[in-house]
């Protein structure tokens, strides 16, 4: 199949050998070339259009590669000219391919001194791929960047259907692809630019909510609407909590976290703030949505014109087919010059030994090619064909070549002929390298289209104040419910005692319900609104007066804000365990949380922090091990999960944390003796392990024979270690020796008499 296959350019291009196999070359001497040559209206303009057409976030496929600082999204300008290189983008020789081969007419310079192209071959549809945007006297142009998959499918839809309606090209073309990503709302903007030329679509910012710490979220931005300034956006937005503090005051920060891998903005919301009604006020009150307007002015048949979409398809089409046919007939010409030269050497040399006569006994060139004529009847440009013959193709091989290359010359000529000739032959010449292009260059779309109409009624009932609190869960397992005022007050000066010390304090408002875990494994949900005020020193409410159902020796383990994600459950005997906090959604008041085997409790139940790797288990009798959370499996809430560690005869787990290794860990003894080691040194292991001794027993049991409690300092703690007297013992975390994890410890509370340590505190 006849085929395109040369490059050729602009004179400044060649002359200046920027081809993307070229070296780069800096931009201000191709600026200047191309002012001094071709276009004498002043350097800024030239350079902002070289700069554009690298640009990734302006154009669709950018027709430049250019190298050093060429802007960013949120509108910096590029570098001085003087410090910038460019070359030719791969793609950008398909706009130039064949210019050689009079597919364009071409017009002198400004000064007349040299020729330029009065239009570009463009093998594929630029306008549309890449869009246009300009301003000029009484008129304006803003067509939007397509895809270039799509707009090729469109275009060879319409060569091979002239008769198809809008809405099967629309099948193809979807609609405008920025290179900026976000997401097109609704179609009906779409189909009316298409319809008429001029239009308007609503475009969205691409978002994502995240679950943070302490029951928060955050609103991120991975993708803007095409040509907004990130922190032109960002700017409004700190404005809006200032001037609209009745429907932006969930927000607590506004930040830019955008670097070389992408832009990232995070609008950062106050624990208990409803996202999504944030995301309604954002999208109708600042950049994150607009309203893109269409207006399709393209210059067709010497004047501008308010063009449609297949206007502009139509109008593309028989522009390349008046290309493919100049090429088609340039390509002719030039082979109907080789075959009647090859006619002449096929003569010559079926005729060799009158040939070297004929020139032998000519006195002159002249003579020669005159004799040549008169003796094989061949014409002028034949016989200087044959006098320009090299004596090495007068071997038998290089005789039969020459007449292969006749044959070959023949069929060209012949589908060339063809194809001037059928207008359908032309038509999909035009198609087949359509299809090389897309095949070679396509990219996904990179702006889905939505259904949404885009249109947003804001309820301001939605923003009613909610009351942010503090829950306290305390050491004597009673809940009470505070401002965060109060706390921070009763934190300063309230007496500690069991009945108010926190064990937890959930941050979180009166809509919000609270989960409650148990040592029995049960999972109680409780409203927030429904735990009795109270002062920092007062002992709150008991577990028995706000749940029903409590069953005997049932415990609460955590108290945490419904969270997504997984729950992380480890049980005395071992037993790990992930579960979808999906499965845990209940309307009733209390659900199995995790299945547990007889006369096993769970111990700990908390949110899986991705952060922290891996998971430690310490147990009673002094042994440890640590793995990968990785291997834990997630199973249904019933379900019983998998071994973490093999445990002996009488033995538990005592602690189990999340960890990624960093910091201390102390540990206890029933006898008082105590010591921290580096988390570094629990070596990360397989699963199911009989583990690492954690604590080096003496001989006759002097320092304890068994493990009370294990803490993980993070920072200076202070302890109170209680005995089973009742007797409590203050201490801090400077005061345990710091010690390999294997290892004896030191006597830091007396225990004596059969008093031993019972529990330890951290305050």
């Amino acid at each position: 199949m006849y085929m395109l296959t040369s490059y050729q350019s602009k004179p400044v291009v060649t002359e200046m050998q920027v081809f993307p196999d070229s070296g780069h070359k800096k931009c201000a001497r191709i600026v200047g070339d191309t002012m001094g040559k071709y276009h004498p209206h002043g350097d800024s303009s030239i350079y902002e259009a070289l700069a554009r057409m690298a640009q990734d976030f302006s154009m669709s496929m950018p027709l430049i590669d250019g190298q050093g600082n060429f802007g960013s999204i949120d509108g910096d300008g590029p570098a001085a000219m003087r410090y910038t290189e460019a070359r030719m983008a791969p793609i950008a020789l398909e706009m130039l391919r064949d210019i050689n081969k009079d597919t364009v007419p071409f017009q002198l310079n400004f000064d007349d001194s040299l020729k330029e192209p009065s239009v570009l071959p463009s093998r594929f549809p630029n306008i549309l791929v890449n869009g246009a945007t300009g301003i000029a006297v009484g008129l304006a142009t803003n067509i939007p960047p397509h895809n270039l998959k799509e707009v090729i499918d469109g275009v060879i839809l319409r060569i091979q259907q002239p008769d198809c309606s809008l809405a099967d090209v629309m099948r193809r073309i979807k609609g405008p692809d920025f290179p900026t990503g976000g997401v097109i709302l609704g179609k009906e903007g779409i189909k009316q630019a298409y319809e008429t030329g001029k239009g308007k679509i609503t475009l969205r910012a691409k978002t994502e909510i995240e679950q943070v710490r302490n029951g928060k979220t955050r609103i991120v931005i991975t993708e803007l609407p095409y040509e907004i300034r990130e922190s032109a956006m960002l700017r409004k937005i700190q404005q809006l909590r200032t001037t609209r503090k009745d429907l932006f005051a969930g927000i607590s920060d506004v930040r830019s976290e955008t670097d070389r891998t992408g832009l990232r903005a995070v609008i950062e919301l106050k624990s208990g703030t409803n996202a999504e009604k944030v995301l309604d006020c954002l999208y109708k009150y600042s950049d994150m949505q607009i309203s893109y307007g269409i207006n399709m002015v393209a210059i067709a048949d010497g004047q501008p014109k308010l063009l449609g979409l297949l206007e502009i398809l139509d109008y593309y089409i028989n522009f390349q087919r008046d290309v493919v046919t100049r090429r088609v007939q340039f390509d002719k010409e030039a082979a109907e010059e080789k075959e009647h030269k090859l006619e002449g050497l096929i003569i010559a040399v079926t005729n060799i030994d009158l040939v070297i006569k004929i020139i032998r006994s000519s006195s002159s060139s002249k003579e020669a090619k005159a004799g040549l004529m008169e003796k094989l009847h061949i014409t002028g440009i034949q016989a200087q064909a044959i006098l320009d013959l090299r004596l090495a193709r007068l071997t038998q091989l290089e005789v039969i070549t020459l007449r292969e290359e006749y044959e070959k010359t023949v069929a060209l000529l012949n589908e060339l002929r063809a194809i001037l000739a059928s207008q359908d032959r032309l038509d999909g010449v035009i198609i087949e390298e359509l299809s090389a292009i897309s095949s070679k260059y396509a990219i996904k779309r990179r702006t889905p289209l939505s259904s949404e109409s885009g249109t947003i009624t804001i309820d301001e009932e939605h923003f009613k104040v909610v009351e942010e609190c503090a829950v306290i869960y305390t050491k004597g397992g009673n809940l009470k419910r505070m401002s965060k005022k109060v706390l921070a007050r009763g934190a300063e000066g309230g007496e500690a005692t069991d009945r108010n010390l926190p064990a937890q304090i959930i941050e979180t408002n009166t809509e919000a319900k609270l989960w409650l875990f148990t040592n029995h494994a049960n999972l109680y949900s409780l409203d927030v609104e429904n735990i009795k005020e109270a002062k920092y020193k007062d002992a709150g409410s008991t577990i028995n007066s706000l749940l029903a159902g409590i069953e005997k020796g049932e415990k609460i383990i955590s108290v945490s804000s419904p969270a997504k994600g997984r729950l992380l459950t480890v049980s005395k005997s071992g037993i790990v365990k992930y579960t979808d906090f999906a499965e845990l959604e209940s309307r009733k008041q209390k659900i199995i949380a995790c299945g547990l085997k007889p006369k096993d409790e769970l111990l700990l139940a908390e949110a899986d922090i991705p952060s922290l790797p891996n998971l430690l288990l310490i147990t009673k009798a002094g042994m440890s091990i640590c793995f990968s959370k990785e291997e834990i499996s997630l199973q249904g809430k019933t379900g019983k999960g998998v071994g973490g560690i093999k445990l002996a005869a009488d033995d538990s787990i005592i602690f189990a944390a999340q960890t990624d290794g960093q910091g201390n860990i102390a540990i206890f003894s029933e006898l008082g003796f105590a010591k921290q080691s580096k988390l570094s040194e629990y070596e990360v292991q397989g699963r199911n392990g009989k583990g690492l001794k954690t604590f080096q027993w003496a001989k006759g049991g002097t320092n304890g024979s068994y493990l009370v409690a294990a803490v993980l300092l993070a920072k200076p703690t202070a302890f109170e270690v209680v005995t089973n007297s009742g007797q409590v013992y203050p201490l801090t975390s400077a005061e345990l020796p710091l010690e390999e994890r294997y290892s004896k410890g030191a006597q830091l509370v007396p225990a004596m008499l059969g008093d031993f340590v019972a529990e330890v505190r951290s305050l």
